[in-house]
């Protein structure tokens, strides 16, 4: 199994792609605990949410890998909320950095429209710019590997299968058909 984590600034795709390859290919995803924390809780976070909200996603992950898929996909996790962090409170706790994390993230560039849902905070450019630069600067902090998905929906897509193919294969384990 690899754990694959979409990650970056909001309203770039992640959700939505991460839906496609669960109906295109059978992978499970853990969806974004923070947005349903959000509904919920209302959009007011504090740092002590953050926490709350970076234990909730890996408990969910935790759970979802029980299955042993051959790719579980992650709407964001811990290290992303680290982002959150840093954007909202301009600090980073430890335990955010703490946690598991994924084989492979992909980084999704905000060059798409924005789209706000009720949930999201960074609407302008110059916040959407710098919160992937953040969210970029939390991949290198952590020391993952990370793949860029950048471009129209469908080059997204394709980018994102492709590198998922190839962290397959790197694992030993057989690519899904296209």
């Amino acid at each position: 199994m690899i754990q694959v984590c979409f990650h970056g600034a909001e309203s770039t795709g992640k959700s939505v792609l991460a839906d496609r390859l669960r109906k295109r290919f059978g992978w499970p995803w853990v969806p974004e605990y923070g947005r349903s924390f959000c509904e919920t809780m209302g959009l007011e976070l504090t740092m002590d949410d953050l926490l709350e909200i970076a234990e909730g996603h890996d408990r969910a992950v935790r759970g979802a890998a029980l299955l042993q898929p051959q790719v579980l996909v992650l709407d964001t996790d811990p290290l992303m909320t680290a982002a959150w962090a840093q954007m909202l409170f301009d600090a980073v706790p430890e335990a955010l950095l703490a946690y598991p994390k994924a084989d492979l993230y992909l980084l999704f560039e905000p060059d798409v429209p924005w789209v706000a849902d009720g949930t999201r905070f960074f609407g302008t450019e110059e916040k959407r710019a710098r919160f992937a630069a953040i969210a970029e600067d939390m991949l290198v902090r952590a020391g993952v590997p990370y793949r860029r998905i950048a471009g129209a929906w469908p080059f997204r897509e394709a980018q994102a299968v492709a590198a998922i193919e190839e962290a397959l294969r790197r694992a030993g384990a057989n690519a899904p058909a296209r």
